[in-house]
């Protein structure tokens, strides 16, 4: 889990306008082999809002984070 933790923290950082040092695999390769669907991603996007939420981030900001994180659909869900 920390070796996962880390590449999340790497990527999450460059999707989110950071310094870019993420070197893993890119969203489709990444998640090709998990046979994800639909409720897998919107469960997953629903945790990271309510954690925003739960932390008082301010909506407009989580209205970005959401925007950037729906625009991986596709390449999570390989469509």
């Amino acid at each position: 889990m920390d070796r996962q933790i880390g590449k999340q923290k790497a990527f999450l950082t460059m999707a989110f306008g950071g310094p870019n040092n993420y070197t893993g695999k890119d969203m489709r390769e990444a998640h090709k082999h998990m046979n994800l669907t639909e409720e897998h991603f919107n469960a997953v996007a629903g945790h990271l809002q309510s954690t925003l939420e739960d932390l008082e981030v301010p909506k407009d900001l989580i209205d970005q984070v959401m925007a950037i994180a729906a625009s991986t659909h596709d390449d999570v869900l390989n469509l």
